[in-house]
């Protein structure tokens, strides 16, 4: 049974990756391991096996899994939300009324991609999928799978089970027009890293990302800095978190991210294929472009970094 409300999700929340063994089976002391050392650091919630968590790698066997593994060891301390996508509604409906039954307090889901699919098929699939359980939805606005136009937003609004959205979009002037327009309660959590104090400052409620499974500390401290009105210093701490992960980007940055926690003693596990895994001489280039980051942007209290 769910433990929170849409109003109680709020924060800083990681797109928590998923740890995979060597054999690219999913890994459960990775898993719970990882989820451990963010609740550590104080993160205030986990989105589950989205793009982040290499989803769309897994089966909806594997799936049910990190979502069973992931919501024993949250043990109800911060809200968990499932993200239950796939291209074909039975199969959402499917995986959504599994994480019900876990007792997720949330799902969410991209719209249905690949085929030019109408404004009138993405309603359809986040009505039915919103119809098939109890526990709010939260659209998902992303490149990745296409991004929806504000008159569309506004009519899945009106599902009646459809209570929020994760915004990763660019256009955050969309935020407060989604509030003005479909009301304060309807929750918008920003979903670009790079654009946190962005999506803060233009009303979000709160944040989701991937980089937070590697940095929270500096997310953490964005958003308490943004709460206090004090943009400025915020500000400063998200252009080294956009140095951090410029860098990042340039390879499979999920995997950046799980070796790089590997250097702070926490083991998430290994990437899946066609991602590739950081190692060897790769892995100590890594480190050395890292350190240079650290040293040049005299960048400070990044415990990845400060781990080196």
């Amino acid at each position: 049974m769910a433990k929170f409300t849409i109003k109680d999700i709020k924060g800083v929340i990681p797109a928590l990756m998923t740890a995979f063994d060597e054999h690219e089976e999913v890994y459960e002391k990775g898993i719970r391991e990882l989820v451990d050392h963010l609740m550590n650091e104080g993160v205030e919630g986990f989105y589950l096996t989205g793009s982040t968590g290499e989803g769309f790698l897994m089966n909806e066997a594997e799936r049910k899994q990190v979502v069973e593994i992931v919501i024993d060891e949250v043990k109800g301390r911060v809200p968990v939300i499932v993200h239950v996508g796939a291209i074909s509604t039975k199969i959402s409906i499917e995986l959504a009324e599994h994480a019900e039954k876990m007792g997720a307090d949330a799902i969410s889901s991209v719209p249905p991609f690949y085929w030019r699919f109408s404004p009138d098929h993405i309603y359809n699939y986040y009505k039915d999928i919103s119809e098939s359980v109890d526990i709010p939805m939260i659209v998902y606005n992303v490149p990745l799978a296409g991004i929806m136009g504000f008159d569309l937003i506004k009519r899945l609004a009106s599902i009646e089970k459809v209570e929020g959205i994760k915004f990763t979009a660019t256009s955050h002037h969309e935020i407060s027009m989604i509030k003005k327009e479909v009301g304060q309660d309807f929750m918008i959590y920003s979903g670009a890293d790079e654009m946190a104090v962005s999506g803060l400052i233009n009303g979000a409620d709160g944040i989701i990302g991937s980089f937070y499974n590697l940095m929270p500390e500096m997310f953490i401290k964005i958003n308490e800095l943004v709460k206090k009105d004090n943009v400025t210093e915020a500000m400063a701490v998200q252009k080294d978190a956009i140095d951090l992960i410029m860098y990042s980007v340039q390879k499979d940055y999920y995997s950046v991210m799980k070796v790089a926690l590997k250097w702070m003693g926490v083991d998430a596990g290994y990437v899946r294929r066609p991602f590739i895994n950081i190692q060897g001489q790769e892995e100590e280039a890594l480190k050395e472009g890292f350190k240079a980051l650290k040293k040049a942007g005299n960048i400070k209290d990044v415990k990845f970094l400060d781990a080196l």
